[in-house]
């Protein structure tokens, strides 16, 4: 670089712009977008040649990337040093512990361009804050409380309201003020006398405006509330904590808190927050799909290898390879593990810029949706009775005008403006404005509080679905075990074995094979074990632990414990490894409060156990050993390794893994001799020792305990001569994994998690069936299952190499009485949940790994682990389970329940007012000679205001309680409104508009008034005081007769009940004109209170009155889907499917059946071709044809009856065309193994598909298998 260029200078200076603009991800992503164009589209290759001298000659510019480092103050090594003065030291020795073969290959002439300090840029954190921005992007704009109000005015309805009270409110001022008002006779202190009547008539405009207000002032403040709470969820929902290397060491940040210049670490499973460099690493591979809508992996590079394959390329005149070096934010780390430097964050990202143009509204969840249906359903209805309404009146209007000819102008309009208000009132009240606000509510306050109950909840839909849930698919470890390792017994060869406090667990490492009275198997204390193995079995045992590992010790400082309160901090508190060696000074300038091993579970666990026998420290051992080639673990080889070069000559092949998976690859196996010996003993490993050494494994799975195999493999040179390559270039995974040496099997216990058999039973109780899907073997799948209560009599299990090969109608009768699917992959639990969700079943499943999220997305509502978890299966779940615990699905379920639940509750209150208050100002208005309604305007706005807001914010703030598990989950397709929903809105209806109405038209009769003010004051006192009655009777909607159940853990509930009651006495008192009221006797008091509380018995009746015929009654009426009818699930694809999409839909319940339409299609063809082919038929192949504009309708109508033709002649099509047919006719064939598929009673016969012991001799399906039909 040159002397004078912009990057020498320090950051606060004003021509820090050129290296911010150099360094811009509009450039970088430019050129990476094109560059991968050129590469995979088929361009031209003078455009590749021409897009990779652009690339080249850019970072030239730079450079290279030494010179960007440089530029942004960043140490390649140590990253960046925010705390004051840097000193950079050049070199391999510090480099982080994990790139050692990358350090070495480096010159020294790069090495000082690193280390020459005047190419520095000193920056502080807020220096590079200001230039390049933060890591987050600005918060989505929200709108203002008066800004929702003024939206919530927009409504067609509400302004057509206002229009007619202010005209109202202008006569009404006209006659008050410029009339001269009417002068009738009266009596005052016995005297006779003129007296003016008072014109009044404006006060009903200005409360009815009033009244506008306060409803639209209620509602916008909920909405208000309602946008804050699912930002302060979204905050949650997108903070996470990234692995950085500052000042050498490794450290876990907020994301929000990367800078430019930061070094971050990928592993598998992250998503990568910001756009970077890349600067070492091991086959690492991305997906960039989401980016570039490219589904090929992306291999990442230094930027040296991928200038020198651009050259390569450019010498052969080939196009370049798919690999590049550059980091796009949002990709994923599908393989590998490595470093790289970020170059944009936030808002100038790649990521950060398609997220603010992607930004949109969120779309309405199922439920919501559903709800937005029925009200505008019964918004139609309600605006069908307004208009009726509003029809008779104007009849009656007219009349009265040929009648009352002398009538003024003045009156004419106050009675034509009554008519309006009081008919668009009743379309205002039959508009169910609060039935979407009443998922929304319930939505907010119960993704709250499951947030307090460690259920982050990333897509709202999935609250209301996990009510219908009834499977669960889960994962073992750390889910219903509390992930919490250690090494409590093991074998050594296979003839010696040791256990942690052998006295009291003698029995876990003694076997039937044993035989301690002929000496064959020595059993030993496992602290002892260094006083019973020599030191060279010591150090091999050490070295297969500690090299073959990526766990780490890390050092929490003051103030960790502190985050642990913090469920965003605590759902990943460590970091994992830094994958490679890490820098000694590093390791030791960290003040030392507490230690512990952090990574994988099962690795921890073997570290701790050699710590605790005082073996050489991890780290030592780590930088003793020079890696020539790393193997990531891989569900599908269940296995992990790592090839070191020996210090002595040759190579050595390190793996760990499934035991019963490497001991079949073993030949040899060390042997336990002499303490004082300088070498370990070989010997070969026979069929009788294997079998000793399986006998050890099934006695450890038996107990519950994980078995992991330590094996190893020397090679004389590497590769080795018959190996095998990947297209990476390294040596497969198959041509090392052979003729192993057996060194050890660790059992490793890890204890279930407290209340598991509690949350199972719960599951159970509530409908919900639970599977397990493990790694484990079957023993232990096995037994962890029974502890757990999963494995029950009836049930089945099997493995799931063994699962995958079932064909489909096996399959599919397999399923619902799967309970333990072992040493299954991601893949396997894809298949389960595929299956299940075509019987119909409603789907919940757990995964943490990158793997994990096809079968995360394909089911129904995906569980992802906040701890153990990738940042991969957390975007692709719809939950995140913070604490990784099974009790928090059960949870989860009960949440859903009750969103639904309280969406009901609000239904069916409101469909009780909605009903009656139309019903009564329909006929009393229509009965009045007046065209006057027994409730008035702004009463029926307060009834409003009373049915809408305020009780969707009641009635949707119930808690989820223990008592939602007591029944069995909803069909999904099941009606919003069930029977008993019915029986309790018809009966409340019936009665409320039957009383008012005999209220209205002989209440002066019965209850002895004078007064037609004090008659319209009961009505109307008694009609909300039967809405606050029925309110309370609301929060029950089955069978059950305690409508108070649980109602003092409700404070919202209790308080608005309080607000209603406390303004309906207010306005009782003091309404006067406005409400059209006049003060009440205590006897008309009582009336009203006892017309109300009659509610409560008569929903004892109706609750116990028989359902059934009720049900039937309305199945006739087709206001309930036929119960008997057969099921048919909704498509995924939404209603613009094709019949045929959805005739497949429906017979996906029923394989058999799907398959008996195809085939009767196919004959349908074939023997109607002649018949289908004729012009005559409208729904004929010709006609078809006709009308897609092809040529020669009758020839091409006729191709099915040719091919049939052709068959019956004997004709065969290209055999290798059919084996490839039949190959690709096989979804559920196993991917790695191509095994034929199998049949179940074979299976049941070899012993792979295993009922619970306690299965009754009687079933049908146990007897079927049995008999080999």
């Amino acid at each position: 670089m040159s002397s004078t260029s912009a990057e020498k200078r320090p950051v606060s200076s004003p021509s820090v712009e050129e290296p911010q603009q150099e360094a811009n991800p509009g450039f970088f992503g430019r050129i990476k977008r094109s560059f991968k164009g050129a590469t995979k589209s088929g361009r031209r290759e003078d455009q590749a040649k021409a897009l990779a001298a652009e690339l080249e000659q850019k970072l030239r510019d730079f450079g290279g990337v030494k010179g960007l480092l440089a530029g942004l103050g960043t140490d390649e090594h140590r990253g960046l040093d925010l705390g004051g003065t840097k000193t950079i030291e050049a070199g391999p020795d510090g480099a982080t512990p994990a790139a050692k073969h990358d350090l070495e290959s480096h010159s020294a002439s790069d090495d000082a361009v690193t280390s020459r300090d005047p190419n520095f840029v000193h920056a502080s954190e807020e220096d590079r804050i200001r230039v390049f921005g933060r890591n987050l992007l600005p918060e989505r704009k929200s709108n203002s409380l008066l800004l929702l109000m003024w939206l919530a005015l927009q409504d067609k309805i509400l302004i057509l309201l206002c229009v007619a009270a202010v005209v109202s409110l202008a006569l009404g001022i006209y006659t008050k003020f410029g009339v001269p008002p009417e002068q009738v006779s009266c009596v005052r202190g016995g005297i006779e006398t003129i007296c003016q009547i008072e014109s009044y008539e404006w006060v009903e405009g200005v409360a009815i405006l009033v009244a506008i207000v306060i409803v639209d002032l209620v509602g916008s403040v909920n909405d208000y509330q309602k946008e804050l709470q699912f930002k302060k969820l979204n905050a949650k929902k997108e903070q996470r904590d990234v692995k950085v290397i500052r000042q050498g060491k490794p450290a876990l940040m907020s994301v929000y808190d990367v800078v430019v210049g930061d070094i971050l670490q990928l592993e598998p499973g992250e998503i990568v927050p910001c756009d970077g460099i890349f600067l070492r690493g091991h086959k690492v591979k991305c997906d960039e799909s989401g980016a570039t809508g490219e589904s090929d992996m992306i291999r990442k590079i230094p930027y040296d290898e991928c200038i020198q394959d651009i050259q390569e390329a450019r010498r052969k005149n080939e196009k370049p390879k798919n690999r590049d070096c550059f980091l796009i934010s949002g990709s994923k780390v599908l393989e590998g593990v490595g470093e790289y430097v970020v170059i944009a964050v936030g808002p100038t990202s790649f990521n950060g810029k398609l997220m603010l143009s992607l930004r949109s509204d969120a779309e309405d969840t199922p439920l919501q949706s559903k709800l937005n249906r029925l009200a505008d359903l019964i918004a139609w209805l309600g605006s069908a009775a307004g208009i009726t309404l509003f029809t008779a009146l104007m009849i009656r209007f007219f009349v009265n005008l040929a009648q009352e000819p002398n009538r003024t102008a003045n009156e004419k309009a106050q009675d034509f403006i009554h008519i309006l208000i009081i008919a668009v009132t009743v379309i205002v009240v039959a508009v169910p404005e609060g039935l979407p606000l009443a998922v929304t509510l319930a939505l907010a306050f119960a993704t709250k509080r499951m947030t307090k109950m460690n259920l982050l909840v990333r897509l709202l839909g999935a609250c209301e679905t996990m009510a219908n849930a009834s499977v669960v698919c889960t994962d073992k470890t750390g889910t219903l075990t509390q992930n919490e390792m250690s090494v409590v017994a093991g074998s050594i060869g296979v003839n010696f074995k040791f256990a942690d406090r052998l006295e009291a667990n003698r029995k876990r490492v003694e076997t039937e094979h044993d035989s301690s009275a002929n000496g064959d198997t020595r059993i030993v204390e496992q602290s002892d074990l260094n006083q019973s193995i020599g030191q060279p079995l010591q150090r091999l045992l050490n070295d297969s632990i500690a090299i073959n590992s990526t766990a780490f010790e890390e050092v929490h400082e003051q103030g960790d414990k502190d985050d642990a309160a913090n469920p965003l901090v605590a759902v990943k508190k460590h970091p994992l490894s830094r994958l490679f060696k890490r820098n000694k000074q590093s390791a030791t300038a960290q003040v030392k409060k507490e230690t512990g091993f952090v990574g994988s579970k099962t690795e921890t666990a073997l570290l701790k156990m050699a710590k605790e026998l005082g073996w050489q420290d991890y780290r030592a051992s780590r930088d003793r050993a020079e890696v020539v080639q790393m193997i990531p673990f891989s569900s599908e080889r269940k296995a992990m390794g790592v090839v070191v070069k020996r210090p002595e000559g040759g190579f050595r092949v390190y793996l760990k893994g499934a035991s019963e998976v490497l001991t079949r690859l073993c030949t040899k196996h060390v042997e336990v001799g002499s303490t004082d010996s300088d070498s370990i003993p070989i010997q070969p490993l026979d069929d009788a020792k294997l079998e000793k050494v399986n006998s050890t494994i099934t006695g450890f799975a038996n107990q519950t305990l994980r078995t992991l195999a330590l094996v190893y493999r020397d090679l004389e040179s590497f590769p080795p001569k018959d190996a095998q390559f990947e297209e990476s270039g390294e040596v497969e995974y198959g041509s090392l994994a052979k003729d192993l040496t057996l060194v050890a099997i660790a059992a490793i216990e890890d204890p279930l998690r407290p209340g598991v058999t509690d949350a199972v039973e719960a599951c159970r109780r509530a409908g919900v069936q639970v599977k397990m899907c493990t790694g484990d073997n079957v023993l232990t799948a096995k037994s962890i299952a029974t502890q757990c209560g999963i494995y029950t009599p009836g049930g089945i299990v099997m493995e799931g190499p063994v699962f995958r090969r079932l064909n489909r109608t096996d399959m599919l009768e397999i399923v619902p009485r799967l309970q333990v699917l072992a040493r299954s992959s991601p893949e396997d639990k894809k298949i389960l949940v595929e299956s299940l969700k075509s019987l119909g079943e409603v789907v919940g499943v757990t995964g943490d790994g990158t793997n994990d999220g096809p079968a995360l997305k394909t089911a129904n509502v995906g569980f992802s682990m906040g701890i153990a978890g990738t940042e991969v299966a957390k975007e692709a779940s719809d939950i995140i389970l913070m604490d990784d615990n099974f009790a928090s699905i059960v949870s989860a379920i009960m949440w859903g329940r009750c969103v639904n639940d309280a969406v009901r509750k609000f239904l069916q209150f409101q469909l009780s007012v909605n009903i009656s208050a139309v019903v009564v100002t329909f006929v009393t208005a229509v009965a009045s000679s007046e065209g006057t309604s027994a409730l008035k305007a702004v009463q029926l706005l307060w009834i409003n205001l009373i049915m809408d807001t305020l009780a969707a914010l009641a009635l949707a703030t119930d808690p989820a309680t223990p008592d939602l598990l007591d029944r069995k989950p909803d069909r999904r397709n099941a009606p919003l409104i069930s029977t008993d929903m019915w029986k309790m809105i018809i009966g409340q209806s019936v009665y409320q508009f039957t009383v008012i109405l005999v209220l209205d038209f002989a209440g002066m009769r019965l209850l002895n008034l004078t007064s037609e003010t004090e008659l319209s004051a009961i009505v109307f006192n008694a009609f909300v005081w039967c809405q606050l009655f029925n309110q309370i009777n609301s929060r029950s909607l089955n069978r059950k007769l305690n409508i108070f159940s649980n109602l003092h853990m409700n404070p919202w509930f209790i308080g608005i009940m309080a607000i209603e009651i406390g303004f309906q006495v207010l306005i009782m008192f003091v309404g006067g004109v406005a409400f059209s009221v006049t003060k009440l006797t205590a006897r008309d008091w009582g009336v009203c209170i006892i017309v109300g509380l009659v509610s409560w018995p008569l929903a004892v009746i109706i609750r116990l009155t028989p359902t059934q015929p009720i049900e039937n009654f309305l199945v006739k009426l087709h206001l309930m889907p036929d119960p008997n009818a057969l099921p048919a699930p909704v498509t995924e694809g939404g209603e613009d499917d094709d019949k045929r999409s959805r005739a497949r839909t429906f017979t996906e319940w029923l394989p058999a059946v799907g398959q008996v339409g195809d085939q009767l299609n196919s004959f349908r063809s074939i023997r109607g071709g002649r018949i289908a082919a004729t012009p005559r038929i409208y729904e004929s192949r010709e006609q078809q044809l006709k009308r897609a504009k092809f040529e020669h309708q009758s020839v091409l109508a006729m191709v099915p009856g040719f091919i049939v033709a052709g068959i019956g002649g004997n004709w065969r099509s290209d055999p290798d065309s059919d084996k490839e047919k039949s190959a690709k006719s096989k979804p559920t064939q196993a991917p790695v193994n191509n095994l034929p598929p199998v049949d179940t009673a074979t299976l049941y016969k070899d012993g792979k598909l295993t009922f619970h012991p306690e299965t009754n001799q009687d079933d049908d399906l146990l007897k079927r298998l049995k008999s080999g039909a």
